[in-house]
């Protein structure tokens, strides 16, 4: 090989390893939290329902939506169009401050299968009060579930109501990126719940 086709070699060896860091380094690439959805099924309307909606109010401070059933089940006494739960989204920093507290109760630690093929993931939690809200034997004791949307900066062409654009493939959020993300933001452990059932087996 003479010396100007192996210099020709290190030059574009040199850029391919710089560009393959600035893509690292992309700010187009960094991944955030679009919203936080927080829901506590309750399965019937009445009492219930209205003190669920209130321990959410109480943590997001920001009113309630409830949800309707979408069919009726007998063996459980819902019928259609029945208010049987309550959700709120939540975005920004108290996104963030939810989110980390109900990691905290999990601590830190969620399943593969909590993670979706979109990039979303979510889990739940038994008992509200364990967010840091005081017991209150009139309310009495919910469980929670969180969901999460994560996004990349971009994301907001899919949205615009005129001309609206779409995300490429290589943009989207994979379940291996929202899980890395979920490792290295807040030092989390991800399980296996295939590796998990064969060691108590």
């Amino acid at each position: 090989i003479n010396a100007e086709y192996m210099g020709h070699l290190l030059s574009v060896y040199f850029f391919s390893a710089k560009m393959s860091q600035a893509k690292t380094k992309n700010v187009m690439r960094d991944i955030s939290v679009a919203k936080l959805v927080l829901n506590i099924s309750v399965g019937e309307s009445g009492d219930r329902l209205t003190r669920a909606a209130k321990v959410i109010e109480q943590l997001t401070g920001q009113s309630p939506v409830l949800s309707k059933a979408r069919l009726t089940i007998r063996s459980f006494g819902i019928r259609r169009n029945e208010k049987i739960a309550v959700h709120c989204t939540v975005r920004g920093e108290k996104a963030e401050e939810l989110l980390e507290r109900g990691l905290k109760v999990k601590e830190y630690e969620l399943k593969t299968t909590n993670f979706s093929r979109e990039g979303t993931f979510g889990f739940g939690i038994n008992e509200h009060i364990d967010l840091g809200i005081k017991y209150d034997p009139n309310t009495g004791i919910y469980g929670m579930d969180f969901f999460v949307v994560l996004k990349r900066p971009g994301f907001r062409v899919q949205n615009k109501r005129r001309k609206p654009g779409k995300v490429g493939k290589s943009h989207k959020i994979s379940k291996f990126e929202a899980m890395n993300w979920f490792i290295k933001k807040y030092d989390g452990i991800v399980l296996d719940p295939k590796k998990i059932r064969k060691q108590d087996d």
